[in-house]
């Protein structure tokens, strides 16, 4: 009899538990780290380079008759600071000229170098730039071999193809005041296509 009532008290005891069926146990929510978004890696431009361009030149004087166009070329070098999104840095170039000034015959432009600091800003695989700096340019005039210094400004643009190699052009505009004391003022466009290596 004490075994049949102990049997109906634990029973008792036991069937609210059992009324609603088994009790689900809530998880914990598990937590997700948030993906970190993709960057897609830069270009260093930080480092010494040096390369080759090949253009078109247009000068033109002050009513001295010395007037032409044609084709140049040459070779540059420089250094650049990878600065983040900006970019600064040096450039030496050099280039070979034979354009007929047209006054008289044997009258030409030979060459024209440049020494210039550039800056400018990053966009992806490409570098747009600013520079300024000296010119120092070699003519033949009335079989007078001159030369002289003046001011170089303009704008570049540079595509880093890989690590190494970038392909770019330049516009740049020379000024030189009374050349080497001649009393002509000469004024030079150059546009050029450029393909350099960097170390």
């Amino acid at each position: 009899m004490k075994t049949i009532a102990a049997l109906i008290a634990t029973a008792a005891i036991s069937a609210p538990a059992f009324a609603g069926g088994p009790i689900a146990v809530a998880e914990e929510p598990s937590v997700v780290p948030a993906a970190e978004p993709y960057v897609a890696p830069g270009v260093d431009w930080s480092g010494a380079y040096v390369g080759a361009q090949l253009g078109y030149g247009d000068v033109d004087s002050n009513g001295a008759g010395l007037d032409g166009h044609g084709l140049l070329g040459g070779i540059h070098g420089g250094y650049r600071w990878d600065l983040g999104n900006w970019v600064a840095g040096g450039e030496l170039s050099w280039d070979k000229a034979a354009i007929d000034l047209g006054a008289t015959a044997g009258d030409e432009l030979d060459s024209v170098a440049a020494l210039k600091l550039m800056a400018g800003r990053e966009i992806g695989n490409s570098l747009v730039y600013g520079t300024v700096g000296a010119a120092h340019a070699k003519a033949s005039v009335g079989g007078t071999d001159l030369s002289d210094d003046g001011l170089v400004y303009g704008l570049g643009f540079d595509y880093a193809v890989n690590d190494r190699w970038t392909v770019g052009g330049e516009v740049l505009q020379h000024q030189f005041d009374d050349f080497d004391a001649s009393g002509t003022d000469f004024d030079a466009t150059t546009i050029k296509a450029k393909v350099g290596m960097k170390f």
